[in-house]
């Protein structure tokens, strides 16, 4: 199957060969934070600066750059929604709150014009993963086309229910975009433009699929919303692909993996795990997201902290093997990172 973006729209400069760009991480449910968090950080932050012997307005971005992303920005609260960018084409993987600012973005082009094409693929249907699709401007625009895709064949009963009251006062039959459904078949491609999306099975309570994400060479695995209770490759069988010859793996870590043993079959991993899969295949880069709406900021810093125990302890057991050790490059996302291959 194959559906071609305009020929001549360039979506990337230079050599790179895919962008991609994280637009919510949290999972569950949006988690904005409470004016009062905001406020006490606040304090902490100015009460920091003059600790650090700095005095003046020329020292504040010097302060605030050498600061832990958990400290000053944070990970973000909008739920999951991705968007890649190649030389010719854009795809955006779920609908989760952080739509709804990269739909404004897009208005800026085609879609503000009317004549926008959108390639929006979902894993599952999840309330954190459509909850922005009311709120994705582009939807109401006449003249653009919404192409949507999920292997789950109740794609367009989703939409129905989303547009529909007293959900929403707009109904599906008055949205200014026309929307065209295209249902995936598992483990086979889907091809935009010189983009290659094949969906694999992943492990969540309710049908969830993986993404292989392919271009000029590049490869991204996105596993977001997996227990991963299939670690091995024999256990991964028909789905071992999705985690192999991989340059970026975008992986599930909502808990720590002590949360993980309490929170049987609740359908989400530790950043432990992905580590190990990472290292077995080799996986040059990964970032972890789908943090706990629960969370603080200051909670995932923890939980990053631990999983670089955990990496050490893990590379020391490979150097007492005498094997190489493989070179993983990870850290934990947060809302807005952009990253090219």
């Amino acid at each position: 199957m194959m559906s071609e973006q305009p020929e001549n729209t360039l979506f990337l400069p230079g050599k790179t060969a895919l962008r991609v760009k994280l637009w919510g991480t949290r999972g569950s449910l949006p988690s904005p934070r409470a004016p009062e968090l905001i406020r006490q950080e606040t304090r902490e932050l100015l009460a920091g600066f003059f600790d650090a012997g700095y005095a003046g307005k020329a020292d504040v971005e010097t302060y605030l750059e050498g600061l832990p992303c958990h400290r000053f920005g944070g990970y973000g609260g909008n739920t999951a929604c991705i968007e890649m960018r190649s030389q010719r084409a854009q795809v955006i993987i779920d609908a989760g709150s952080g739509i709804r600012p990269l739909g404004y973005e897009m208005m800026n082009g085609a879609c503000g014009r009317g004549e926008g094409e959108v390639h929006l693929f979902f894993t599952h249907f999840h309330w954190d993963h459509i909850v922005g699709l009311p709120f994705f401007v582009p939807i109401f625009i006449p003249g653009n086309r919404i192409h949507v895709y999920s292997v789950q064949s109740e794609l367009e009963e989703v939409f129905r229910t989303v547009f529909q009251k007293p959900y929403f006062p707009v109904p599906l039959e008055q949205l200014g975009a026309t929307i065209e459904y295209h249902k995936l078949e598992p483990r086979l491609p889907q091809v935009i433009g010189d983009m290659t999306l094949t969906p694999y099975a992943l492990d969540h309570p309710d049908p969830c699929w993986g993404y292989r994400i392919e271009s000029g060479g590049k490869v991204v695995a996105h596993c977001v919303d997996t227990e991963c209770t299939r670690v091995s490759r024999e256990q991964l069988g028909v789905d071992l692909p999705l985690y192999q010859n991989v340059d970026l793996m975008i992986f599930d870590a909502q808990y720590t993996l002590m949360e993980t043993i309490e929170k049987v079959n609740w359908g989400h991993a530790a950043a432990s795990l992905g580590i190990d899969i990472a290292m077995r295949e080799q996986i040059r880069r990964v970032v972890f997201m789908h943090h706990d709406p629960a969370s603080a900021d200051a909670k995932i810093a923890e939980a990053e902290a631990q999983a670089r125990l955990y990496h050490k302890s893990q590379i020391k057991v490979v150097n007492r093997t005498g094997l190489q050790v493989p070179q993983v490059d990870w850290s934990f996302a947060h809302e807005g990172m952009t990253i090219d291959l």
